[in-house]
């Protein structure tokens, strides 16, 4: 069978245009700074590989079942922005406010001045890096998007997921450099990005919420 090139170029060039936009590799670092910017270089580059991967799963998984999942579980499309929007503004008031970080926490410092208490911080490497920031909403629904206009077509599907591999590998170089980033800003610039970002991640959070409720309102009243 003779391959369609031109089809097969469009198909690639759409997608990686698309994923690029929504999974945003370029804004994932700084965000990552503010989420993990105190931990140590091998633990935030564990959590880029374990985020990079979750979301690859994720993302695969919903562009092969993904709408066929939310409908079988009587879930809208809008009903899954709501509540990532939701998770995310929770994400941002903490960036905000500062609150998370045990190495900031004087409730870990042992008594009498002596050495810290061990603490075992959170992971964020599935929540919130891999969804909803690398595989939120948008992402999700462009994946189940681009897979549908491949009408079944093996080849162009392989194309899809192969470009957004690509661009799910970028996230992931993003995420390495932010310790890059980290060190060039010090600790005084991770503060005032962390709270920059947090306000940032407030308000797209509220846009997701909005959107949502938008778009099942008209449903609702339809």
């Amino acid at each position: 069978m003779e391959l369609e090139w031109p089809a097969l170029t469009a198909t690639a060039l759409q997608t990686f245009l698309t994923m690029s936009v929504v999974m945003d590799p370029i804004g994932l670092a700084p965000i990552y700074i503010g989420l993990a910017g105190n931990r140590p270089t091998l633990e935030r580059r564990r959590i880029a590989l374990r985020a990079s991967l979750a979301a690859g799963g994720i993302i695969v998984i919903f562009g092969l079942f993904g709408r066929m999942l939310l409908t079988h579980l009587g879930i809208s499309l809008d009903a899954f922005r709501v509540a990532g929007g939701l998770l995310l503004f929770l994400i941002a008031l903490d960036m905000v406010f500062a609150r998370g970080n045990s190495s900031n926490d004087p409730s870990h410092d042992a008594p009498d001045g002596g050495a810290p208490l061990p603490t075992e911080e959170q992971d964020i490497s599935i929540f919130p890096i891999a969804i909803p920031l690398i595989a939120g909403p948008g992402t999700l629904a462009s994946i189940m998007i681009l897979v549908g206009t491949a009408h079944g077509d093996p080849l162009r599907i392989t194309v899809v997921f192969v470009v957004t591999a690509l661009v799910l590998l970028l996230c992931y170089l993003a995420l390495r450099l932010s310790g890059q980033i980290a060190r060039v800003i010090g600790q005084t610039g991770i503060h005032v990005v962390t709270r920059i970002l947090g306000v940032l991640l407030a308000a797209l959070a509220v846009q997701y919420v909005a959107d949502g409720i938008s778009v099942l309102w008209k449903a609702g009243n339809a």
